[in-house]
């Protein structure tokens, strides 16, 4: 038998004042008057002997309710296996309270029976050890740890939560508050029903710290998910279809059929038909969407699926612009084959600035600029045009014929792109379109082996340094690039090595390929603002930063209403929502009482595959290293906890034994009289 609080047996010294009592302890004679003395001896030698043994059972039951009592206190316990940690307990218990855990169990969510297996543990704890809870959110408050009482409210307050933290990521979390109060007993708990996506731990070595791992699994396995949605490009245009695309997974071992899917565009819902999916995989899908009109655009694709529907539905959101602006930088006159491409469609705006007084401040309004037949770049323009395509914008190159190449060497080397030679004055035909770059995507039905393709009379060859990130848009016969795209910073370089001129360069009279080229290259961007963002992750929303030096402050508002954090960087705003957003849905951006944006926020879809591991899983995972808790659905965690941590625990057994010989002494001092 051991003690918890071996300390408390210095009071068994306690025991010396009873027998002291005992042995000095003289009683008061009484005078008593016997007509006859004949039997007066005998009479008093058997009085005398009743009395000792009765003073000695008394003494005997008074010790023993002394000692049971010190016994209580130091808690005795009897060694099951293993180590008994004695003194101050610290105690951290996780609860998954992530989507899986809404699924049933035999009678309860999991998240209430995870609930309970929590008060359980609690309760198997004295109100001296200190607890901590948590959960997916690691909500700030419950980075410490609680007594008892506010341990069980804590419990009692956990609900289902969006978020999602890999369990290698709450046990370093546990370990860091440890470290910081210097724990000496460590205990952990794990409940959760330990889904392969999240279970990310393969082995613990840490031999400080109990590891307890309860696991909680539902009874059935079977669930629809639609994983995402995406367009095939990434700028939507006004009066153009577009293809979107649906991945939607099978994560049951059976194959499913009839699986009812439906889109709503700006709250027109339509049927898209019914799917059939094998076991265990995905499939995608294609709608097209036609864009009828500017601004935001809501879309809301579902699927019927139970029981578990937190990844049936899917939500995005996009913005067509009013107008696309372009503005060309001119040589000389405007080139009117460039007024033929825009006049009619108005959908795009042309300005022209020419060469020699260009507004610098203008060029962020634009989405494209064209350098029309430039014969020279000039430091102060190269300047302004890197500054611009960092920021996003677009640039169309188009060298004047027969000019020294160095007068555009200079800007080619400062972004970097591969540099002119000579100009070539030779008639060549392009021999081949890039059909999987965005500009000519799509553009084309069936084969372009029939396509007329340009020819020029001259141009400027590019050098072929590795390194620089060149991407053939179009090709010339003799292997050398007519038009070439180069990434910079979230802008774009298109530069053409022949003169726009007609008299140079056919380019402008083969419209298949001219007018897709301005109009893609208006609109073509390196970084495609996402349709979706996901709640948990750590998402930043860019939007335009204002020139203006006056207070903005932006507020979100759909399920909740919440001011995200603002943080300036260059021309454009991070906004940051954090943790605020805890429900899917849309939600507008508002400045004041005008809508700035609409922005779509969709459920983690990480768990969507049920799959857990069992508990011979987790076992053979851990190697021995943690307590896999395994015990039927209605077994008492208190009492196994307390058997586990302490053995078999007797001071429960000392106290009613210290209160049984409290009572003997009481019935031997009223019955037995002396």
């Amino acid at each position: 038998m051991e003690f918890v609080y071996p300390n408390f047996l210095w009071a068994l010294a306690a025991l010396a004042i009873p027998v002291i009592l005992h042995l000095f302890y003289f009683r008061r004679y009484k005078k008593v008057y016997f007509s006859n003395v004949k039997f007066l001896r005998d009479v008093k030698e058997e009085t005398s002997a009743r009395n000792r043994l009765r003073n000695l059972l008394i003494l005997l039951m008074r010790l023993l309710a002394i000692t049971f009592l010190v016994l209580a206190f130091a808690q005795p316990f009897l060694k099951r296996s293993g180590e008994v940690m004695k003194g101050k307990k610290s105690v951290s218990i996780f609860i998954d309270n992530s989507f899986s855990m809404n699924s049933f169990g035999e009678d309860l969510t999991l998240l209430d029976k995870a609930k309970q297996r929590a008060e359980q543990i609690i309760g198997a704890y004295t109100s001296e050890d200190e607890i901590q809870v948590l959960t997916h959110d690691l909500q700030a408050r419950y980075q410490r740890f609680l007594s008892k009482e506010d341990a069980l409210a804590a419990v009692e307050e956990i609900e289902i939560s969006p978020k999602i933290s890999h369990l290698s990521r709450i046990m370093n979390r546990q370990n860091q508050l440890f470290d910081q109060i210097g724990a000496k007993n460590r205990i952990v708990y794990l409940i959760s029903d330990f889904q392969n996506t999240i279970t990310d731990f393969d082995q613990i070595t840490d031999t400080i710290t109990e590891y307890n791992l309860v696991p909680l699994q539902s009874v059935q396995e079977k669930n629809i998910s639609i994983d995402s949605c995406w367009f095939d490009a990434p700028v939507q245009m006004l009066n153009q279809t577009n293809l979107l695309y649906l991945k939607i997974s099978n994560h049951s071992q059976d194959d499913v059929e009839n699986i009812k899917l439906s889109i709503d565009i700006n709250g027109q819902e339509k049927p898209l038909g019914a799917l059939s999916i094998p076991a265990r995989k995905s499939i995608i899908d294609t709608t097209a969407i036609t864009i009828l009109r500017t601004g935001w655009h809501k879309i809301i694709v579902r699927i019927t699926d139970f029981p578990v529907q937190f990844d049936d539905t899917y939500y995005l959101s996009f913005y067509v612009d009013e107008v696309v602006q372009v503005l060309s930088i001119d040589q000389g006159p405007p080139n009117p084959n460039l007024e033929a491409v825009f006049r009619n469609n108005t959908y795009f705006t042309l300005d022209h600035q020419p060469i020699g007084s260009v507004n610098y401040s203008l060029f962020k309004q634009y989405d494209l600029i064209i350098l029309n037949d430039l014969r020279e770049i000039s430091t102060g323009l190269a300047a302004e045009l890197r500054k611009y395509m960092a920021a996003g914008g677009k640039v169309i190159l188009f060298p004047e014929a027969n000019v020294d190449p160095e007068n555009f060497n200079g800007f080619l080397r400062s972004i970097p792109a591969n540099t002119f030679g000579p100009f070539q004055q030779a008639e060549i035909r392009a021999g081949g379109i890039n059909t999987e770059e965005f500009i000519f995507r799509n553009v084309f039905e069936g084969s372009i082996s029939n396509i007329r393709l340009p020819a020029v009379r001259g141009y400027y060859p590019l050098t072929k340094l590795q390194g620089r990130g060149e991407e053939r848009i179009i090709s010339l016969r003799n292997g050398e690039s007519f038009i070439a795209k180069y990434g910079i910073g979230s802008g774009q370089l298109y530069i053409c090595t022949a003169p726009l001129d007609a008299v140079q360069n056919d380019l402008v009279r083969n419209a298949e390929i001219f007018v897709p080229l301005l109009y893609k290259a208006a609109i073509a961007t390196n970084i495609s603002k996402p349709n979706a963002y996901t709640i948990g992750k750590q998402a930043l929303i860019e939007i335009d930063f204002p020139d203006d030096d006056s207070e903005r402050i932006y507020q979100f508002q759909g399920a909740s209403e919440f001011i995200p954090g603002m943080i300036p960087m260059g021309q454009n705003l991070l906004l940051d929502v954090k943790d605020q957003i805890q429900s899917a849905g849309f939600y507008n951006l508002m400045l004041g009482e005008q809508e700035e944006g609409v922005y779509a926020f969709n459920y983690d879809r990480e768990e969507s595959d049920l799959s857990y591991l069992s508990a011979d899983q987790l076992r053979s995972r851990l190697n021995g290293n943690a307590n896999i808790w395994t015990q039927q659905a209605r077994a008492d965690f208190t009492q196994l906890i307390g058997e586990k941590d302490r053995g078999v625990v007797l001071w429960k057994w000392c106290i009613i034994l210290a209160l049984l010989f409290l009572a003997c002494e009481i019935l031997l001092i009223r019955i037995w009289k002396t």
